[in-house]
Protein backbone atom coordinates (compact mmCIF):
# COMPACT_ATOMS: atom_id res chain seq x y z
CA UNK A 1 0.00 0.00 0.00
CA UNK A 2 1.15 3.52 -0.78
CA UNK A 3 -0.33 7.00 -0.89
CA UNK A 4 -0.56 9.73 -3.50
CA UNK A 5 -1.59 13.26 -2.50
CA UNK A 6 -2.40 15.69 -5.32
CA UNK A 7 -3.02 19.40 -4.94
CA UNK A 8 -4.61 21.18 -7.89
CA UNK A 9 -3.58 24.85 -8.02
CA UNK A 10 -4.09 27.46 -10.74
CA UNK A 11 -1.86 26.29 -13.61
CA UNK A 12 0.12 23.91 -11.32
CA UNK A 13 -0.47 20.39 -9.99
CA UNK A 14 1.61 19.26 -6.99
CA UNK A 15 2.07 15.54 -6.30
CA UNK A 16 3.51 13.67 -3.33
CA UNK A 17 4.02 9.91 -3.43
CA UNK A 18 4.71 8.07 -0.16
CA UNK A 19 6.14 4.56 -0.27
CA UNK A 20 7.23 2.25 2.51
CA UNK A 21 10.94 1.54 2.45
CA UNK A 22 10.20 -2.05 1.42
CA UNK A 23 8.27 -0.88 -1.66
CA UNK A 24 10.85 1.81 -2.44
CA UNK A 25 13.58 -0.82 -2.43
CA UNK A 26 11.62 -2.86 -4.95
CA UNK A 27 12.31 0.06 -7.29
CA UNK A 28 15.84 0.99 -6.23
CA UNK A 29 18.30 -0.55 -3.69
CA UNK A 30 18.56 2.02 -0.89
CA UNK A 31 20.26 -0.27 1.62
CA UNK A 32 23.60 -0.57 -0.17
CA UNK A 33 25.32 -2.75 2.46
CA UNK A 34 22.16 -4.84 3.04
CA UNK A 35 22.34 -4.58 6.83
CA UNK A 36 18.61 -3.83 7.22
CA UNK A 37 18.91 -0.08 7.75
CA UNK A 38 19.31 2.89 5.43
CA UNK A 39 21.89 5.34 6.70
CA UNK A 40 21.84 9.04 5.73
CA UNK A 41 24.95 8.45 3.63
CA UNK A 42 23.29 5.58 1.76
CA UNK A 43 20.19 7.66 1.13
CA UNK A 44 22.23 10.64 -0.08
CA UNK A 45 24.01 8.33 -2.49
CA UNK A 46 20.70 7.04 -3.87
CA UNK A 47 18.86 10.38 -3.85
CA UNK A 48 19.66 11.48 -7.39
CA UNK A 49 18.62 8.11 -8.81
CA UNK A 50 15.44 8.14 -6.72
CA UNK A 51 14.54 11.61 -7.99
CA UNK A 52 15.04 10.45 -11.57
CA UNK A 53 12.92 7.39 -10.86
CA UNK A 54 10.37 9.39 -8.86
CA UNK A 55 9.33 11.64 -11.75
CA UNK A 56 8.22 8.53 -13.67
CA UNK A 57 5.86 7.38 -10.90
CA UNK A 58 2.98 9.69 -11.86
CA UNK A 59 1.96 10.81 -15.34
CA UNK A 60 -0.20 13.87 -15.96
CA UNK A 61 -1.72 14.64 -19.35
CA UNK A 62 -3.44 17.81 -20.54
CA UNK A 63 -5.92 17.25 -23.36
CA UNK A 64 -4.25 13.90 -24.02
CA UNK A 65 -0.64 15.21 -24.12
CA UNK A 66 1.82 14.21 -21.40
CA UNK A 67 3.21 17.08 -19.34
CA UNK A 68 6.85 17.17 -18.18
CA UNK A 69 7.43 16.88 -14.42
CA UNK A 70 9.54 19.49 -12.67
CA UNK A 71 11.36 20.25 -9.42
CA UNK A 72 11.60 16.73 -7.92
CA UNK A 73 12.70 16.10 -4.35
CA UNK A 74 13.01 12.92 -2.29
CA UNK A 75 13.34 12.48 1.45
CA UNK A 76 13.22 9.70 4.05
CA UNK A 77 11.20 10.27 7.22
CA UNK A 78 11.65 8.88 10.75
CA UNK A 79 9.52 5.82 9.96
CA UNK A 80 11.67 4.95 6.91
CA UNK A 81 8.89 5.96 4.52
CA UNK A 82 10.14 7.49 1.26
CA UNK A 83 8.44 10.69 0.04
CA UNK A 84 8.72 11.85 -3.57
CA UNK A 85 7.49 15.37 -4.41
CA UNK A 86 7.32 17.21 -7.73
CA UNK A 87 4.99 19.34 -9.79
CA UNK A 88 3.53 19.86 -13.25
CA UNK A 89 2.92 23.17 -15.00
CA UNK A 90 -0.54 22.73 -16.49
CA UNK A 91 -1.56 26.06 -17.99
CA UNK A 92 -5.27 26.76 -17.92
CA UNK A 93 -8.39 25.40 -19.56
CA UNK A 94 -7.00 21.90 -20.12
CA UNK A 95 -8.65 18.59 -19.31
CA UNK A 96 -6.22 16.94 -16.89
CA UNK A 97 -5.86 13.22 -16.37
CA UNK A 98 -3.57 11.68 -13.78
CA UNK A 99 -2.14 8.16 -13.97
CA UNK A 100 -0.17 6.31 -11.30
CA UNK A 101 2.54 4.65 -13.37
CA UNK A 102 4.36 3.22 -10.34
CA UNK A 103 1.62 0.65 -9.70
CA UNK A 104 2.85 -1.44 -12.62
CA UNK A 105 6.34 -1.53 -11.12
CA UNK A 106 5.08 -2.97 -7.82
CA UNK A 107 3.65 -6.44 -7.07
CA UNK A 108 0.10 -7.24 -8.28
CA UNK A 109 -2.45 -6.27 -5.64
CA UNK A 110 -0.53 -3.18 -4.55
CA UNK A 111 -2.94 -0.28 -4.02
CA UNK A 112 -2.50 3.43 -3.78
CA UNK A 113 -4.71 5.72 -1.72
CA UNK A 114 -5.21 8.88 -3.77
CA UNK A 115 -6.48 12.13 -2.26
CA UNK A 116 -7.07 15.27 -4.31
CA UNK A 117 -7.13 18.76 -2.81
CA UNK A 118 -7.72 22.24 -4.12
CA UNK A 119 -5.40 25.20 -3.54
CA UNK A 120 -6.93 25.74 -0.07
CA UNK A 121 -6.33 22.12 0.96
CA UNK A 122 -10.02 21.35 0.73
CA UNK A 123 -10.49 17.72 -0.19
CA UNK A 124 -12.05 17.13 -3.60
CA UNK A 125 -12.12 13.36 -3.58
CA UNK A 126 -10.50 10.08 -2.54
CA UNK A 127 -9.89 6.89 -4.51
CA UNK A 128 -8.10 3.58 -4.27
CA UNK A 129 -5.98 3.10 -7.37
CA UNK A 130 -4.81 -0.30 -8.57
CA UNK A 131 -3.23 -1.66 -11.72
CA UNK A 132 -6.52 -2.13 -13.55
CA UNK A 133 -7.82 1.29 -12.45
CA UNK A 134 -4.74 3.49 -12.28
CA UNK A 135 -5.99 6.86 -13.53
CA UNK A 136 -8.50 9.61 -12.73
CA UNK A 137 -9.52 12.96 -14.17
CA UNK A 138 -8.56 16.14 -12.29
CA UNK A 139 -10.34 17.76 -10.55
CA UNK A 140 -13.43 15.89 -11.78
CA UNK A 141 -14.67 13.47 -9.13
CA UNK A 142 -17.03 11.54 -11.40
CA UNK A 143 -14.71 8.51 -11.54
CA UNK A 144 -14.90 5.43 -9.31
CA UNK A 145 -15.83 6.95 -5.95
CA UNK A 146 -13.88 6.23 -2.80
CA UNK A 147 -16.98 4.92 -0.99
CA UNK A 148 -17.28 1.85 -3.24
CA UNK A 149 -13.52 1.26 -3.23
CA UNK A 150 -13.27 1.26 0.57
CA UNK A 151 -16.46 -0.82 0.88
CA UNK A 152 -14.82 -3.50 -1.27
CA UNK A 153 -11.60 -3.20 0.73
CA UNK A 154 -13.52 -3.80 3.99
CA UNK A 155 -15.22 -6.90 2.56
CA UNK A 156 -11.90 -8.24 1.25
CA UNK A 157 -10.20 -7.58 4.57
CA UNK A 158 -12.67 -9.59 6.64
CA UNK A 159 -12.91 -12.40 4.06
CA UNK A 160 -9.11 -12.70 3.90
CA UNK A 161 -8.60 -11.92 7.58
CA UNK A 162 -8.45 -15.53 8.67
CA UNK A 163 -7.54 -14.67 12.26
CA UNK A 164 -10.67 -12.51 12.64
CA UNK A 165 -12.82 -15.23 11.06
CA UNK A 166 -11.40 -17.96 13.29
CA UNK A 167 -12.06 -15.79 16.36
CA UNK A 168 -15.66 -15.22 15.26
CA UNK A 169 -16.10 -18.94 14.56
CA UNK A 170 -14.78 -19.72 18.03
CA UNK A 171 -17.41 -17.44 19.54
CA UNK A 172 -20.27 -18.98 17.56
CA UNK A 173 -19.33 -22.67 17.38
CA UNK A 174 -20.88 -23.53 20.73
CA UNK A 175 -24.22 -23.13 18.95
CA UNK A 176 -26.20 -20.99 21.35
CA UNK A 177 -29.66 -19.65 20.72
CA UNK A 178 -30.40 -17.14 17.95
CA UNK A 179 -30.65 -14.30 20.47
CA UNK A 180 -27.24 -15.21 21.93
CA UNK A 181 -25.68 -15.23 18.44
CA UNK A 182 -27.14 -11.81 17.68
CA UNK A 183 -25.73 -10.43 20.96
CA UNK A 184 -22.27 -11.83 20.17
CA UNK A 185 -22.16 -10.44 16.62
CA UNK A 186 -23.58 -7.08 17.73
CA UNK A 187 -21.11 -6.75 20.62
CA UNK A 188 -18.17 -7.64 18.38
CA UNK A 189 -19.37 -5.18 15.72
CA UNK A 190 -19.93 -2.29 18.14
CA UNK A 191 -16.59 -2.85 19.87
CA UNK A 192 -14.38 -3.02 16.80
CA UNK A 193 -16.28 -0.11 15.22
CA UNK A 194 -15.38 2.03 18.25
CA UNK A 195 -11.67 1.30 18.20
CA UNK A 196 -11.52 1.36 14.39
CA UNK A 197 -12.82 4.93 14.48
CA UNK A 198 -10.66 6.03 17.42
CA UNK A 199 -7.47 4.51 15.98
CA UNK A 200 -8.10 5.86 12.47
CA UNK A 201 -8.72 9.33 13.90
CA UNK A 202 -5.46 8.88 15.85
CA UNK A 203 -7.25 9.40 19.18
CA UNK A 204 -5.68 6.15 20.35
CA UNK A 205 -2.49 4.62 19.01
CA UNK A 206 -1.61 1.04 19.90
CA UNK A 207 1.38 -0.40 17.98
CA UNK A 208 0.55 -3.26 15.63
CA UNK A 209 3.42 -5.15 17.30
CA UNK A 210 1.14 -5.33 20.35
CA UNK A 211 -2.25 -5.58 18.62
CA UNK A 212 -1.46 -8.54 16.36
CA UNK A 213 -0.20 -10.85 19.16
CA UNK A 214 -3.22 -9.83 21.28
CA UNK A 215 -5.55 -10.85 18.44
CA UNK A 216 -3.83 -14.24 18.33
CA UNK A 217 -4.09 -14.53 22.13
CA UNK A 218 -7.83 -13.79 21.94
CA UNK A 219 -8.24 -16.75 19.57
CA UNK A 220 -6.40 -19.04 21.98
CA UNK A 221 -8.56 -17.85 24.89
CA UNK A 222 -11.83 -18.48 23.05
CA UNK A 223 -10.72 -21.96 21.96
CA UNK A 224 -9.71 -22.92 25.49
CA UNK A 225 -12.86 -21.42 27.03
CA UNK A 226 -15.02 -23.50 24.67
CA UNK A 227 -13.46 -26.64 26.12
CA UNK A 228 -13.58 -25.87 29.85
CA UNK A 229 -16.62 -23.62 30.25
CA UNK A 230 -20.24 -24.51 29.67
CA UNK A 231 -21.97 -21.33 30.88
CA UNK A 232 -21.53 -19.07 27.85
CA UNK A 233 -24.68 -16.96 28.15
CA UNK A 234 -22.59 -13.84 28.74
CA UNK A 235 -20.20 -14.53 25.90
CA UNK A 236 -21.25 -11.29 24.25
CA UNK A 237 -19.22 -9.48 26.92
CA UNK A 238 -16.12 -11.40 25.87
CA UNK A 239 -16.90 -10.59 22.24
CA UNK A 240 -17.06 -6.89 23.12
CA UNK A 241 -13.75 -6.85 25.03
CA UNK A 242 -11.80 -8.68 22.36
CA UNK A 243 -13.66 -6.79 19.62
CA UNK A 244 -11.94 -3.63 20.87
CA UNK A 245 -8.58 -5.24 20.13
CA UNK A 246 -9.66 -6.52 16.70
CA UNK A 247 -10.83 -3.00 15.79
CA UNK A 248 -7.29 -1.73 16.29
CA UNK A 249 -6.17 -4.43 13.87
CA UNK A 250 -8.71 -3.26 11.27
CA UNK A 251 -7.48 0.32 11.73
CA UNK A 252 -3.97 -0.69 10.68
CA UNK A 253 -5.23 -1.08 7.11
CA UNK A 254 -6.55 2.49 6.95
CA UNK A 255 -3.48 3.94 8.67
CA UNK A 256 -1.19 2.20 6.16
CA UNK A 257 -3.19 3.86 3.41
CA UNK A 258 -2.65 7.24 5.05
CA UNK A 259 -6.32 7.81 5.92
CA UNK A 260 -6.55 10.59 8.48
CA UNK A 261 -2.98 11.80 8.02
CA UNK A 262 -2.02 15.12 6.54
CA UNK A 263 -5.50 16.56 7.09
CA UNK A 264 -7.16 14.07 4.74
CA UNK A 265 -10.86 13.38 5.22
CA UNK A 266 -11.69 10.16 7.07
CA UNK A 267 -15.49 10.13 6.91
CA UNK A 268 -15.98 8.27 3.61
CA UNK A 269 -13.05 5.82 4.02
CA UNK A 270 -13.91 5.04 7.65
CA UNK A 271 -17.65 4.63 7.09
CA UNK A 272 -17.43 2.58 3.90
CA UNK A 273 -14.55 0.37 5.12
CA UNK A 274 -16.45 -0.42 8.32
CA UNK A 275 -19.64 -1.18 6.37
CA UNK A 276 -17.62 -3.52 4.17
CA UNK A 277 -16.26 -5.35 7.21
CA UNK A 278 -19.76 -5.68 8.65
CA UNK A 279 -21.25 -6.84 5.35
CA UNK A 280 -18.62 -9.55 5.00
CA UNK A 281 -19.04 -10.56 8.63
CA UNK A 282 -22.84 -10.83 8.39
CA UNK A 283 -22.70 -12.89 5.19
CA UNK A 284 -20.22 -15.32 6.75
CA UNK A 285 -22.31 -15.59 9.94
CA UNK A 286 -25.46 -16.26 7.87
CA UNK A 287 -23.67 -19.15 6.18
CA UNK A 288 -21.99 -20.62 9.25
CA UNK A 289 -24.74 -20.32 11.88
CA UNK A 290 -27.38 -22.50 10.14
CA UNK A 291 -24.74 -25.21 9.72
CA UNK A 292 -23.80 -25.00 13.41
CA UNK A 293 -27.45 -25.10 14.49
CA UNK A 294 -28.07 -28.12 12.27
CA UNK A 295 -25.06 -29.97 13.66
CA UNK A 296 -26.15 -29.11 17.19
CA UNK A 297 -29.05 -31.51 16.80
CA UNK A 298 -26.59 -34.40 16.69
CA UNK A 299 -25.88 -35.90 20.14
CA UNK A 300 -22.13 -36.10 19.50
CA UNK A 301 -21.75 -32.46 18.42
CA UNK A 302 -21.52 -30.78 21.82
CA UNK A 303 -19.47 -33.35 23.78
CA UNK A 304 -17.13 -34.42 20.96
CA UNK A 305 -16.93 -32.09 17.96
CA UNK A 306 -17.14 -28.70 19.70
CA UNK A 307 -14.06 -29.53 21.86
CA UNK A 308 -12.24 -30.95 18.81
CA UNK A 309 -12.91 -27.81 16.75
CA UNK A 310 -12.01 -25.64 19.72
CA UNK A 311 -8.64 -27.39 20.01
CA UNK A 312 -7.98 -26.61 16.35
CA UNK A 313 -8.96 -22.99 16.96
CA UNK A 314 -6.57 -22.76 19.92
CA UNK A 315 -3.79 -24.34 17.85
CA UNK A 316 -4.35 -21.82 15.05
CA UNK A 317 -4.19 -18.97 17.59
CA UNK A 318 -0.98 -20.41 19.06
CA UNK A 319 0.60 -20.61 15.61
CA UNK A 320 -0.27 -16.98 14.86
CA UNK A 321 0.95 -15.87 18.29
CA UNK A 322 4.34 -17.57 17.91
CA UNK A 323 4.71 -16.40 14.31
CA UNK A 324 3.95 -12.78 15.22
CA UNK A 325 6.21 -12.78 18.26
CA UNK A 326 9.06 -14.16 16.15
CA UNK A 327 8.36 -11.45 13.56
CA UNK A 328 8.57 -8.77 16.29
CA UNK A 329 11.88 -10.14 17.60
CA UNK A 330 13.37 -10.27 14.10
CA UNK A 331 12.29 -6.71 13.32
Amino acid sequence: MSTLAVQVRPEVVMVEITLSRVDAERLYPLDADKNGTVTPAEFDQAQAAMEELGITMVELSADGKLLPPDNPSVHLDESDAVHVDYQFATGSGSKLRLRSAVLWKLPPGHRQYLTIYDANRMMLGAWLLEQKHDSVDLPDVSGPHGFIAFLKLGIEHIVRGYDHLVFLLGLLIVGGRFAAAVKIITAFTVAHSITLALATLDLIRIPSALVEPLIAASIIYVGVENIFRRDLERRWMLAFVFGLIHGCGFATVLRELGVGSGGSSVVIPLLSFNLGVEAGQVVIACVVLPIIWKLKDRPSWQPRYVPACSVLIAIAGTYWLIDRLIGIVRS
